[in-house]
């Protein structure tokens, strides 16, 4: 368990390297390179994944968790990155592990944009997403996961990291040329949105964190599921 955690940090940190380091390397088709990466990224995920033999409870599980991650995104739609996603994706990383919360995140960005508008921006929410689920899933026995301060820390970061990752996508597919005014600008211009992210991260988690940790763990108890996390 401990080889595999510490393989699914270092690919995370290479791909996340790559990711960012790309347009000093290649600026002219960094879109193109940037979806590749995000495709290849997926792949020892998913192949891991798929070698634990799931229940079919554990696939139900995770589909109604990815499903619940989605569709919450959706009555929030008219507030600019408040949402409970998040939310849903770091409670599952921290009760059912880091792959659990690496496909919730996928999920969640996948099927909530079938609702409002996919794009070339989905494989960034999908990569975003899936690593604050992965992340979270590989400190759910650290202090910062079992501690509700902890978890609002982590909330909170991860608000302004998902919208900085964001960012990149737009300064790369938009304005397509690293100049560093414009986009110390854009990045100064979503401040109040990426804050907005985190603030909601800190609320959701503050309200239901506790009471959805236990229910998730009591279904692990119950049906003898994700026994490995």
């Amino acid at each position: 368990m401990a080889r595999s955690r510490e393989l699914l940090i270092t690919l995370s940190t290479i791909f996340l390297i790559v990711l960012v380091s790309a347009p000093l390397l290649s600026a002219r088709h960094y879109m193109l390179f940037s979806l590749l990466i995000l495709l290849i990224s997926f792949i020892p995920f998913v192949i891991r994944f798929a070698k634990q033999n799931l229940s079919s409870r554990e696939l139900v599980l995770l589909a109604i968790l990815g499903a619940i991650a989605a569709v919450s995104r959706v009555p929030f739609s008219s507030l600019p990155s408040v949402q409970p996603t998040t939310f849903v994706i770091i409670v599952t990383g921290i009760v059912l592990g880091p792959q659990s919360g690496f496909v919730v995140g996928v999920l969640a960005a996948i099927v909530s944009n079938l609702f409002l508008g996919q794009g070339p921006w989905t494989p960034w929410q999908m990569y975003s997403w899936g690593m604050i689920g992965l992340v979270a899933g590989l400190l759910n026995n650290r202090w910062l996961m079992k501690n509700m301060i902890g978890r609002c820390i982590y909330g909170f970061i991860v608000g302004f990291l998902f919208g900085w990752v964001m960012n990149l996508w737009f300064v790369i597919a938009v304005i397509q040329e690293f100049d560093w005014n414009a986009i110390v600008l854009y990045y100064s211009a979503s401040f109040w949105f990426d804050l907005a992210h985190a603030l909601s991260n800190v609320f959701f988690i503050l309200l239901f964190s506790v009471p959805w940790i236990k229910i998730l763990e009591r279904f692990k108890q119950k049906y003898g599921i994700f026994a490995e996390t």
